[in-house]
């Protein structure tokens, strides 16, 4: 077999961008550090593949002991396979000096198929371009591979008491498509390992590819000439329009010519930050204020979005709510009150949740949220999960007001929001110091990642610590609607 050059990984990152490939195998130092939230996606694959093995059971796992015994691992498969193994998990091969680690291989009524497990809910084209490498080496090592799938979550599937594997799982053959890709695999192979040995780093300037499929390893180095806010900020400007004018040397949005064809929101941001001006429309603020009854309920939920659905009624990827802050107050003169609720991952929380919920926004008076779309969503799930709440669910539904409309529909727009409406730009723009920072949670998907922990999680004292860091990031979440709406109302 010999040893390798390519890794199924580092080939998928030269197809990406083949500056990429270079930069990883001779300036490894220089990539980007792992995120909080990429770890979470690499967990999460390797947790669902664990998962799958249980649909064939009784294997041989022959994962190397570490990263750099790949070589000793792709003797022991062989190995393995010589002693008349049927089903092995993590098998490694090297062939033309590239190596790749398949998830499971199976030997049925004397046949070899392999299965590639995802997380996903779908096969893209990415997906069969990382079967198509692996079939290309098992293939050309002696195995005679029948056919190769790809093992992905069926997010149809509804929990209902203890898992069914099979259902949860679809496994789909991609053989057809893999055996189409060969000729251009093996054309790759041949030039992604003359291209590492070239004594240049590439010359390929940043474009679209950085982020497709996946966000580029190397963002940060290639991305470093760039300012923090260009006119790659501007929101809901095109890609291929950003690029157009990266091309043409247009960086700084001050450079932006007048003339070019922008929306009016667009407009407002360029010219907002160009002007440092500020855009107030006191009487479309003050319309919008006078559409709110007392008492008034600021409402924010968290959820987190379990792959594999841990409670019945769901399927993998739902949203489950966990966790609401309510600040009450019912008039302007009145001091404010404070609900929330905290579930517990162990057990479903939507029912406690949405009990809790009903019983602390009874009453007259709207519902104040930050993007009425998240909000309704998961009550409507809840009531098509659990009908009995579905009568006084549509009645708070009924209730509910989207703080986030000044902001837009640019009632009011600061230079500091820089084109976004999202709570955590426009707090600190409309209130001064008083922002997220130094919170141990301070975002949705950092409260997901942490209440998910908690499934995992054995220590009193780090159970305590991490609920206590919710309970104060959710609390802040409404106490920054409700001085956000204090401010609309000086306004």
């Amino acid at each position: 077999m010999g040893n390798y050059k390519l890794s199924k990984s580092s080939f998928l990152k030269g197809l990406q961008c083949e500056k990429q490939l270079y930069l990883y195998k001779h300036h490894y130092d220089w990539q980007d550090p792992v995120s909080e939230s990429q770890q979470a996606i690499f967990d999460r694959g390797t947790n669902v593949g664990l998962l799958a093995r249980d649909l064939f059971p009784n294997g041989i796992d022959v994962s190397p002991e570490s990263y750099r015994k790949f070589y000793e691992a792709s003797l022991n498969t062989t190995q393995q396979i010589e002693d008349g193994a049927e089903i092995l998990y993590e098998p490694s091969f090297i062939y033309n000096e590239v190596l790749v680690a398949l998830d499971i291989l199976v030997k049925e009524n004397g046949e070899w198929k392999a299965f590639e497990v995802k997380s996903s809910t779908s096969v893209k084209d990415v997906i069969v371009l990382d079967a198509s490498i692996q079939y290309y080496v098992i293939k050309n090592v002696g195995i005679d591979l029948k056919d190769i799938s790809i093992v992905y979550l069926n997010n149809q599937y509804i929990r209902q008491g203890e898992l069914n594997l099979e259902e949860l799982f679809i496994k789909q053959s991609v053989l057809d498509q893999v055996l189409e890709h060969q000729n251009f695999i093996e054309e790759k192979i041949e030039r992604f390992k003359d291209l590492i040995k070239e004594k240049n780093i590439p010359d390929i300037d940043i474009g679209p590819h950085c982020d497709d499929p996946y966000t580029c390893s190397f963002h940060g180095h290639c991305w470093e000439h760039i300012p923090e806010y260009s006119i790659f900020n501007i929101s809901r400007l095109k890609a291929d329009q950003k690029f157009d004018l990266y091309k043409q040397g247009i960086i700084n949005i001050e450079d932006l010519p007048e003339d070019y064809n922008l929306s009016d929101s667009q407009r407002m941001q360029v010219d907002s930050h160009n002007r440092n001006e500020r855009i107030i429309d006191k009487p479309a603020i003050r319309d919008f204020l006078s559409s709110l009854s007392y008492p008034l309920y600021f409402m924010d939920f968290e959820t987190f979005m379990p792959a594999v659905p841990l409670y019945d009624d769901s399927r993998p990827y739902q949203q489950i709510p966990f966790q609401y802050s309510l600040h009450y107050q019912e008039d302007h003169h009145r001091e404010l009150e404070h609900f929330e609720f905290l579930g517990e991952p162990h057990n479903d929380p939507r029912i406690l949740f949405i009990e809790n919920l009903l019983r602390d926004t009874e009453g007259d008076g709207n519902i104040l949220v930050y993007n009425q779309v998240f909000e309704t969503k998961m009550l409507k799930e809840i009531a098509r999960d659990f009908p009995q709440y579905a009568n006084d669910i549509e009645e708070r539904l009924l209730r509910i007001k989207d703080l986030m409309i000044p902001f837009q529909k640019k009632y009011y727009y600061v230079p500091e929001m820089r084109g976004s409406y999202s709570l955590k730009y426009v707090l600190p723009a409309i209130v001064p110091n008083n922002n997220y920072e130094g919170m141990p949670i301070s975002d949705g998907e950092e409260a997901m990642r942490a209440f998910e922990s908690l499934i995992y999680e054995n220590e009193t004292k780090v159970i305590e610590k991490t609920r206590n860091y919710l309970l104060k990031y959710c609390k802040m979440d409404t106490l920054a609607m409700v001085e956000i709406f204090k401010n609309l109302s000086k306004i």
